[in-house]
């Protein structure tokens, strides 16, 4: 006898593979490989062994000469390594977007958008048969994109080739950053294993050697490029270059799933600032620069008895360079780090040693780049610093909304929902906007946290470093490839609440599904089956989010809390 539509299997991670259909014989011969062959298998849990974490975490894709494999700017959950075959790296600045055959978001129909307003369903969180399903990869592999005639196409740029048994996309996969470079296939077929980051991240606990073979690798073959994206090493030469690589550190802080934590911090109304681990204190020798690569750290100053958050630096910025450009300059009157940085959330992070940068960066450097001189009783930092390491924004914000965004990790938010509370009338234009768009299911709730008269409200923030995503069994919350946007597969989501429970700000609801007829879908235990919701930000709306097209007082925007001089322009319009 069928199962009817309205009472399905409850799925589990075995249930949805990466590759639905992996042969017995490829994962034969993928275990078979280096380092797989080399692990313990003892070092691996008796319930998820290296064997099972292969055959659900990877699958095994082959490309042809001059196919794009991964794409500079896009976002990845995955990591590949080349089982045959070469690829190459194309190092910035890169191909055009053009030649990448990057498209927009599919966008509705206008008659779609129109139809929307009458098509709705009456009952609530309707899921298609499909939606109500699950299993299959967690993400389709696409359209393929091939470049003819490569040596023209990459013309000027650097590029570097890699060979089997090489790893690359680590780095983006497991600190949910965007794709650093573009790499495309250099041989006549090669033949790749692409491993999800829940994959690898499981591997990695239980194999240090891979862990410190993925190491090895991004000095080789990433760091160089890393530098190189921040200004201060752009004047360099390629030995100069290689000789700040070689003594340059890595640094990651913090627990790789940081909501936990936050959360409890927040449910006992601590002072987070004397929970998070000191990347550099105040008032310390400046040993060297501190470049972000991913994450965040706070900027603060002693004030009394604690600390006043002055700003927080995100991937791109660094500390301490202002220290020791004026140490350079000015030996005779040596200064201190001015501020600490702390840790917030998993920060990666490159640490260039002071030596290296006096005898190597600084003597040929622009002025540009170079910092002004500090004095020893200088207490702040302008505006004005092109280097933007400083605390301005705290006195056009005010000292109370900037602890407020720091403690409550709101700069993490790309499109942060503030409203200000002075203009919001509570007519709920925006609620019913986001229904309509969404089958009468608004996805926020508009409360939140209140700090100076503006809320933050519960509504998704497609976050720099999303979190959410850290223990999906399927990886059905994942980055939108073109966009960014953090959006949720409804296919692949097994209702197993990790998203919703590690999201810092509870924007995530787990709701009961139904079927197209209304009524509710249980599993054969007549459980309800659950599915994950949240703000998709409009991607596939024109106009873009209609909860702020709606609102009819200019009271609600959606934010970029990375940009404060954006939302300091805001608060003063």
């Amino acid at each position: 006898m069928d199962t009817p539509l309205n009472q399905i299997e409850r799925l589990g991670r075995q249930d949805n593979p990466f590759d639905p259909e992996f042969p017995d014989a490829d994962l034969d011969r993928v275990a078979a490989l280096a380092p797989f062959k080399d692990m313990d298998p003892e070092s691996f849990p008796k319930k998820q062994p290296l064997r099972t974490i292969l055959r659900c975490d990877t699958r095994l894709r082959r490309f042809q000469r001059g196919e794009i494999i991964v794409r500079a700017g896009d976002y990845g959950s995955s990591a590949f390594m080349i089982v045959s075959g070469d690829v190459r790296v194309v190092l910035p600045p890169g191909l055009p977007d053009r030649v990448l055959g990057r498209r927009e978001p599919a966008k509705r129909s206008v008659f779609r958008a129109v139809a929307q307003l009458w098509a709705n369903h009456r009952n609530p969180e309707v899921r298609t048969p499909e939606e109500l399903g699950g299993g299959g990869a967690d993400a389709e592999i696409g359209s393929r994109v091939f470049l003819q005639d490569v040596p023209r196409l990459i013309g000027n740029n650097k590029t570097v080739t890699l060979g089997a048994g090489e790893f690359f996309g680590e780095i983006a996969a497991l600190s949910r950053m965007p794709r650093t470079a573009t790499i495309l296939c250099d041989s006549d077929e090669a033949e790749l294993l692409e491993i999800r980051w829940q994959g690898l991240r499981d591997i990695l606990k239980s194999d240090p050697a891979l862990r410190a073979h993925i190491d090895a690798l991004y000095r080789k073959n990433t760091l160089s490029n890393a530098l190189r994206s921040f200004p201060i090493f752009q004047h360099l030469d390629e030995e100069q270059l290689a000789q700040v690589a070689a003594q340059t550190q890595f640094g990651t802080y913090g627990e790789y799933d940081w909501s936990g934590d936050y959360k409890k911090l927040a449910k006992a109304g601590t002072n987070s600032v004397d929970k998070e681990t000191v990347i550099a204190q105040e008032g310390d020798y400046p040993d060297g620069v501190i470049f972000i690569r991913s994450g965040f750290g706070r900027l603060s100053k002693r004030f009394g008895s604690g600390q006043r958050t002055l700003n927080y630096l995100g991937a791109g910025r660094w500390f301490g360079l202002r220290e020791i450009a004026h140490n350079w300059r000015e030996p005779g009157a040596a200064v201190p780090f001015q501020f600490s940085l702390r840790v917030i959330g998993y920060t990666h992070t490159l640490f260039v040693p002071t030596r290296v940068m006096e005898q190597i960066v600084l003597p040929g450097a622009p002025n540009a780049l170079l910092p002004r001189p500090l004095t020893p009783d200088e207490l702040d930092i302008d505006d004005d610093d092109p280097l933007k390491e400083q605390g301005g924004f705290a006195q056009r914000i005010g000292p109370e909304l900037m602890e407020f965004l720091t403690g409550r990790r709101i700069f993490n938010g790309t499109a942060t929902m503030v409203i200000d509370l002075a203009r919001c009338t509570r007519c709920d234009d925006c609620v019913r906007a986001c229904a309509a768009t969404h089958d009468n299911n608004p996805r926020f709730l508009r409360q939140g946290p209140v700090s100076s008269g503006i809320q933050v409200a519960q509504s998704c923030m497609h976050c720099v470093d999303p979190v959410c995503m850290i223990g999906c069994p399927t990886g059905a919350i994942h980055r939108d490839a073109s966009a960014g946007d953090v959006v949720i597969n409804q296919a692949t989501c097994i209702g197993c609440t990790s998203c919703a429970n590690n999201c810092p700000y509870d924007a995530i609801r787990m709701v009961e599904a139904r079927d197209p007829g209304g009524d509710f879908v249980t599993d054969k235990e007549s459980r309800p089956i659950l599915k994950a919701t949240k703000c998709d930000h409009c991607i596939d709306q024109y106009g873009g989010p209609a909860c702020e097209r709606a609102c009819p007082h200019d009271a609600l925007k959606r934010m970029d809390m990375t940009r404060l001089d954006t939302f300091a322009t805001w608060l003063h319009r």
